[in-house]
């Protein structure tokens, strides 16, 4: 009798909450109510090649495929959701979003062929700052519900760099030029892989990333990020 009653006074003193709308979650439910999750603003990305995140890289980097599982504004729930993953600790949540955008792209040929998956890397002293990045929990939700390798000691940023929040198109691209490279350059070789981020706004980090990959090795590469603002 003992365990059910410590279980329950844990709940009384500290409720599970959605990290969206702040309402007490039920048994099933995971950082997000099933409400929220229903009505998050899905881009649908992943059912046309053509899409405004692919678009962003056109004439930039060869990329088979890109999308974002939903759109985000400056001051909505979903932005909070955003802000909690990656400046709250809350890394679990992005696992939990991951595998519900993992699922999404099971239904798009696009991304069947995809081999690993592979989140974009922080700088060690960011990431040890931070204790986590949040781009490798995404990965790892995503991973494990499409059933593919999560690949994140190949990819590394060389070279700390300042934050991208308050620079223009051309100074976040000066920002990341040349910052990233592959350790193991043979093990991507001949692959599709898929890059992992949070978030997407001019896609200059997620540029730099996949002419890392793609000028390392000859594989393939493919972009998906939790948010498109």
């Amino acid at each position: 009798m003992k365990a059910p009653l410590l279980i329950y006074l844990a709940e009384l003193l500290f409720p599970r909450l959605c990290v969206v709308c702040g309402d007490k979650l039920i048994e099933q439910e995971n950082w997000i109510c099933l409400h929220c999750l229903h009505h998050i603003p899905r881009t649908n990305f992943h059912l046309d090649p053509d899409n405004p995140v692919s678009r962003l890289f056109y004439g930039r980097v060869q990329i088979e495929f890109a999308t974002s599982f939903f759109y985000f504004h400056k001051g909505s729930q979903y932005q909070t959701l955003l802000h909690n993953l990656k400046y709250k600790g809350m890394k679990e949540l992005g696992a939990e979003i991951g595998q519900h955008f993992g699922i999404e792209l099971l239904q798009s040929p696009g991304f069947s062929s995809i081999d690993l998956i592979v989140p974009v890397p922080l700088h060690p002293q960011k990431e040890k700052k931070r204790g986590y990045n949040q781009s490798w929990w995404i990965a790892s939700g995503m991973a494990a519900q499409m059933k593919k390798e999560l690949a994140a000691d190949n990819l590394k940023r060389i070279t700390a760099t300042e934050t991208q929040t308050r620079k223009n198109r051309f100074e976040r691209w000066k920002n990341v030029e040349g910052i990233f490279s592959l350790t193991y350059p043979e093990a991507f070789s001949g692959k599709h892989i898929l890059l992992i981020d949070d978030v997407v706004t001019t896609g200059a980090t997620l540029e730099a990333c996949a002419q890392a990959i793609i000028s390392g090795s000859d594989a393939k590469v493919s972009i998906a990020t939790l948010a498109t603002a």
